[in-house]
């Protein structure tokens, strides 16, 4: 019996601790799937899926779980502009979860330091953040700052990162210049 109780309070423990995975977003090495927002709304609104209408993306019935996964699928099919209009109507303010993809979108454009701004203050509140430090490494690899990137990749590891996307994805882009749009 007390196997049992100590072995459902483990796994609920690890399901209620703080995650920096979760904190930032998904480690899914997948593209995100279409849904209605891409395939269906007009530029500038979201899929709700309760009423199963496109909304703004300021619509209270929009969560802002529901709004990163529209910025992540925005993002991956180049509609960046869209992308950071979503992101601006986040309700949950300047978080290192936002933060890391406004780094990510501004890097897109074009937007190089004020993309390296944004991955900085994603970490300065979160330094255990792996996909801004994964982010913000594959923006050192376009930069050639192969050095630097390295040492992303070293704190990516440090902070409990290996095996995840962000640690495969970094060490793939340091090793072929090819980095992620997602």
């Amino acid at each position: 019996m007390r196997m049992i109780l100590a072995a459902t309070l483990a796994i609920a423990a690890f399901a209620l601790a703080p995650s920096p995975l979760r904190a930032v977003g998904s480690d899914d090495s997948e593209p995100p799937k279409p849904t209605e927002t891409t395939t269906q709304c007009e530029e500038g609104l979201v899929w709700d899926e309760k009423t199963k209408t496109c909304v703004k993306p300021e619509d209270t019935s929009l969560n802002d779980d529901q709004r990163f996964d529209a910025v992540r699928e925005l993002a991956y099919t180049g509609r960046y502009e869209a992308a950071q209009l979503v992101l601006a109507a986040m309700t949950e303010g300047e978080t290192s979860r936002v933060m890391t993809y406004q780094g990510f979108l501004l890097r897109q454009t074009g937007q190089i330091e004020e993309g390296i701004a944004a991955y900085e203050r994603a970490l300065a509140l979160d330094p255990a953040n792996i996909l801004a430090r994964s982010y913000y490494g594959q923006l050192l690899v376009q930069m050639d700052e192969i050095a630097m990137a390295e040492d992303q990749l070293t704190q990516i590891r440090a902070h409990g990162g290996q095996g995840s996307w962000a640690e495969r994805s970094l060490a793939s882009a340091i090793a072929t210049g090819v980095t992620y749009t997602f």
